[in-house]
């Protein structure tokens, strides 16, 4: 029986209540809703034109918050969505589970047997909504219809006074927002969305929000494949030219004949081809941001041309006498080490100084720990979409495997790989759940002793008991690990919670929360 008793809902509303104050607001909902209706896994997604995104999980394999889901690609999310109302799944349902081989400490190849879905509604329009998910059949029938309608009623108001909140929190939030809401459909179809929650990639967040508003001249920096454009999209998207075109330039791919045309225009006859007038691309970006990507491979002969236009927003076009005022916001991006170019003269250094007034540094894949599983998450769902599978995951075995190769490509190969690898598991399992395991991950070079371990792991994931290893229950495994080193920083701290709390990075009312679960006594000097 799986019953929710007047208590519960009362502690589920005392819950919520606390949770909006908080940090971590969206898991701490996600925490309420788990603690009042027992199953295996909680997942919270926000809803975006169509498109539902992970914010919050608890029961599912990290690469889960990496995904987006296409409302219309899934036929339970599409049922859940259609109403107003929870919806419960039987255990033998024909519709495919969006999370089937994703619930952790079980099997890969199960499929999740109860499923329930509470759609978030606020004023008639759809914000959100929560699963649940149980490994046990028919684990939901009992729950009262009427009790799931008032968690969902108050779920909604809770996710969206958070919403709220954490658009008050941030001064440029309002225009982020509305930028989203424009182009978060076409972000997503066009994989232009920067995927990661590394402590680097937050730092990067907090620059390109920095100043994103500005009209400082910007030179991103970073190695082949960690995302430059990316980023560049994002500065242009939170500036006050958002309305307006960013135009992508690449420096590296025009003749050196034909770069000033390109960037000034031409007058018909300014040279041999030139049978027309044409516009270049800072007329083409007048208002909005010109991006000169690869800014480290224009020829010295051209840089004092651009200095210029730079300098003064002015240009000339081919073959024109006349001056041409324009307003433009430059971004350039380069893998090379400029400074450097600048000390052996292949680039001026008055051009430099001009560009990097506001230098950011892209964090190489190998420096965004943590990141690996969203980044394989996000493109394992894409390439599902394009291959029409009905399931797409990684294997533990496979995710560990991606973390431990040192990725010289960066993003951009980890693409590549998965893209492969999805591809090479679809042979393998044309139909139902597709698992990419580390033998479809070709061309990843790690330690053989790394390779040993991979392969045994995989192995006793598969059959346990042939591989000489006791089940576990990973829910208690997991309980036991979180009290030990609580312990432990409690002990180092001498009984105090805040200083303990610190050295685990997180609040102390979440350290608190958590530790009263586990059956440590709060407010008292632990001891050994």
């Amino acid at each position: 029986m799986n019953q929710v008793s007047n208590n519960a809902l009362l502690s589920f509303a005392l819950d919520l209540a606390s949770a909006v104050t908080q940090a971590n607001r969206f898991e701490q909902l996600v925490y309420a809703v788990r603690a009042t209706i027992n199953c295996d896994a909680v997942v919270l997604l926000i809803h975006h034109h169509g498109v539902l995104t992970p914010i919050a999980q608890r029961g599912l394999s990290e690469d889960l918050m990496g995904r987006r889901f296409t409302i219309t690609e899934h036929p339970r999310l599409r049922e859940i969505c259609a109403g107003h109302y929870p919806v419960r799944f039987p255990a033998d349902s024909a519709l495919p589970d969006p999370y089937d081989g994703m619930v952790l400490g079980h099997d890969e190849h199960l499929r999740v047997h109860s499923c329930m879905g509470v759609p978030l509604y606020l004023d008639g329009t759809l914000i959100g909504v929560v699963t649940l998910d149980s490994i046990t059949p028919n684990v939901f029938d009992d729950i009262d219809s009427r009790a799931l309608e008032i968690i969902g009623t108050m779920a909604a108001m809770t996710l969206n006074t958070a919403i709220l909140m954490e658009q008050l929190e941030a001064k440029s939030q309002r225009a982020e927002h509305a930028l989203q809401a424009m182009n978060e459909q076409s972000r997503v179809n066009d994989g232009h969305e920067m995927i990661g929650q590394s402590d680097v990639m937050k730092t990067l967040y907090q620059a390109i929000k920095l100043v994103a508003p500005s009209d400082f001249a910007i030179l991103i920096e970073g190695e082949t494949g960690v995302g430059k454009e990316l980023v560049a999209r994002a500065l242009h998207h939170a500036s006050n030219r958002s309305n307006l075109p960013m135009v992508y330039v690449n420096c590296a791919a025009i003749p050196q004949n034909l770069i000033e045309s390109e960037l000034f225009g031409h007058v018909k006859g300014a040279f041999t081809g030139a049978d027309r007038d044409r516009e270049g691309k800072f007329v083409l970006a007048d208002g909005g941001t010109l991006f000169l990507d690869e800014i480290g491979e224009l020829p010295l002969e051209v840089q004092g041309s651009l200095l210029r236009a730079i300098q003064n927003q002015e240009i000339q076009a081919v073959g024109k006498d006349d001056i041409r005022k324009v307003d433009v916001r430059i971004i350039a991006a380069t893998n090379r080490r400029l400074e450097q170019e600048v000390a052996e003269h292949r680039f001026r250094s008055d051009l430099f100084h001009r560009l990097s007034v506001f230098p950011i540094q892209v964090p190489s894949l190998k420096e965004r720990q943590g990141d690996i599983p969203l980044l394989a998450g996000f493109f394992a769902e894409s390439f599902r979409r394009k291959l029409g599978l009905q399931q797409l995951t990684l294997s533990a075995a496979a995710i560990s495997l991606l973390e431990a190769y040192h990725w010289p490509g960066n993003v951009r190969e980890l693409e590549h790989v998965i893209s492969r690898a999805a591809l090479f598991a679809k042979a393998d399992a044309p139909t139902g759940i597709t698992i990419i395991t580390p033998q479809h991950l070709t061309g990843l070079q790690v330690d053989n002793s790394y390779q040993e371990k991979v392969q045994t792991t995989e192995s006793a994931l598969e059959s346990p008991q042939e591989a000489g290893f006791e089940p576990i229950d990973l829910r208690l495994e997991t309980e036991r690990y979180q009290k030990d080193r609580i312990r432990h920083a409690l002990e180092a701290a001498h009984g105090n919670w805040s200083q303990a709390a610190r050295s685990l990075a997180m609040d102390r009312a979440n350290l608190t929360r958590l530790a009263k679960r586990l059956g440590i006594s709060v407010g008292k000097e632990i001891k050994s």
